[in-house]
């Protein structure tokens, strides 16, 4: 009988497998998946390999169907369940987008902005909330404000319903709300808008078969140029924000001269596009008038 394979190379045979498979971090994914099956931390599973740890005949069935998944570049966070974003770890599935790295940037511009608010107990609005991310972000980690997130689409305010109660801020609403009409009971009163819209052109096919097979087309495709959310946006942004208040929109690397440009032209000021770590323009800023 073979001898029950050591975790350090089950996880280098995976990370050999999702590399031919066109995984973009086969090692990480490889890590990750051992984490999930093992139920550890990256720091645990680092350890454990270099004990020299064995994976038993369960756990090593239960790590090939989890890579083999994986190979078919099925989203590594459909797989384990969970998305992290800044210090929060969010259920994500089918239906839902996956929140990105980047897009935590554009929570911090939102968070700096609400933190900055002339008010003892600033409002904020999450529009297209999706997973609940933006808005949880803001929720936690600037405990005074209020903040209120709309979405959509029933699958994917599901997810965000399940990341509301799990997280259980206090000062978080959630509700299924069109973008273009959420909160008319906020209008005028609101000092940070947020949003990571649909922002991906409709004759444009993502490069990755994770976003192409699995992200939903709600949350990707934006008309066009990309930009029919952005210009719903401007208009709700418009009615909600009091005068002086922050909106925030996330969009393409490409989108900034012409979401500065839509905005200026529905008279927002101070307009300015802000790179994310990767020096990639990520979002656009605007003070209502």
């Amino acid at each position: 009988m073979d001898a029950s394979p050591s975790l350090r190379d089950a996880i280098a045979r995976a990370a050999d497998q999702l590399a031919l498979a066109g995984v973009p971090d086969p090692v990480v994914d490889a890590e990750l998946l051992a984490c999930h099956v093992l139920h550890l931390d990256r720091g645990e599973l680092m350890a454990a390999a270099v004990r020299g740890a064995s994976l038993g005949a369960d756990d090593s069935a239960a790590y090939d169907a989890v890579v083999s998944r994986r190979t078919t570049r099925e989203p590594l966070q459909h797989i384990t369940g969970t998305a992290p974003f800044r210090h929060l770890t969010l259920r994500v599935g089918p239906g839902v987008f996956v929140p990105r790295p980047e897009t935590e940037v554009v929570a911090q511009l939102a968070i700096d902005a609400l933190q900055a608010a002339a008010s003892d107990s600033p409002i904020a609005v999450d529009l297209g909330t999706g997973s609940g991310a933006l808005a949880l972000a803001l929720a936690t980690e600037v405990p005074h404000a209020r903040v209120y997130a709309a979405e959509l689409s029933p699958a994917a305010h599901s997810w965000a319903r399940e990341n509301f109660a799990a997280v259980d801020a206090a000062n978080a609403t959630l509700r299924l709300a069109d973008l273009a009409d959420a909160f008319p009971e906020l209008d005028g009163r609101v000092s940070v808008v947020v949003s990571n819209p649909p922002y991906v052109p409709d004759d444009a096919i993502p490069r990755d078969p994770e976003v192409q097979r699995y992200d939903p087309p709600l949350a990707l495709y934006g008309g066009p140029d990309g930009l029919d959310a952005v210009r719903v946006l401007s208009r709700a942004a418009g009615r909600l924000l009091r005068p002086g208040g922050v909106l925030v929109i996330e969009h393409g690397e490409w989108q900034g001269e012409p979401v500065r440009a839509l905005l200026g032209a529905d008279g927002w000021r101070a307009t300015a596009t802000h790179p994310d770590l990767t020096m990639r323009d990520r979002a656009t800023t605007a003070l209502h008038p």
